[in-house]
């Protein structure tokens, strides 16, 4: 049985992961294609785990992906949130679709996500080319089915046990 404390630490070691992999350097090919890290994490910890990040949390985290990619301070703070309270909002009606449709869900949070900053940058007279617009959306739900496919293959092999 895992303490609470437990919980907290690996929520916040996720997080600080899911920051580092958004500013490790690729190759110019794959770049564009990077997952959303961030919002794939607090959308893990929002949905499919029974603790959740508060928004503050969020909040915090975009700030320092702001700062750490040289966006337009509070860019990704804002989208953030706007995420995160989604998702906890409906938590409760989303947890319960099959792999499928949470999936279809995540994907258009992404997309919501990205809109976000589409329309911030537009706001600031920034251009952003469509394939690092849109690229790590179709990366990150990919990444969100492999998780998936890795959750149900782990909890089938530990029912398997009992």
């Amino acid at each position: 049985m895992a303490r609470h404390g437990d919980g907290w630490f690996g929520q916040l070691l996720g997080i600080f992961a899911a920051l580092l992999l958004s500013v490790v350097p690729l190759p110019e090919a794959i770049a564009p294609f990077r997952p959303d890290f961030v919002p794939l994490a607090f959308l893990y910890w929002s949905l499919l785990s029974a603790r959740s990040c508060g928004l503050l949390t969020a909040f915090w985290a975009g700030l320092a992906l702001d700062a750490l990619t040289g966006a337009l301070i509070g860019e990704h703070a804002l989208a953030l949130l706007l995420v995160v309270y989604l998702s906890q909002r409906f938590y409760l009606r989303i947890r319960v679709f099959p792999a499928s449709q949470l999936t279809l869900t995540v994907t258009g949070l992404l997309s919501l996500y990205e809109f976000m900053l589409f329309w911030i940058d537009g706001v600031a007279g920034r251009t952003v080319p469509i394939v690092e617009r849109w690229g790590p959306v179709v990366s990150g739900a990919l990444l969100w089915m492999l998780v998936l496919l890795l959750l149900e293959r782990g909890r089938q092999q530990a029912q398997a046990r009992l």
